[in-house]
């Protein structure tokens, strides 16, 4: 998924990655301390997390940020 200004792309394989730790979204929430929703958000590249969360999102899914975010130039 992704999000887009007028000359980058955000990407994120946070889907891919919890879905391949069969991890629900739910437990993954959980875990970081954030609501389903906002991992729903971030996987359907409608939000783009704070330095914080993903660094919890990586930790948790044992992952570096670099592997779940990618910052791309159009």
């Amino acid at each position: 998924m992704f999000l887009r200004d007028k000359s980058h792309t955000i990407t994120s394989s946070v889907r891919s990655t919890r879905r391949a730790l069969k991890m629900t979204q739910d437990e993954l929430a959980t875990q970081v301390n954030v609501t389903r929703q906002t991992i729903i958000a971030i996987e359907k590249g409608n939000y783009v997390p704070s330095v914080l969360l993903a660094l919890k999102l990586a930790e948790v899914l044992n992952k570096k940020v670099e592997d779940l975010f990618r910052y791309e130039k159009v």
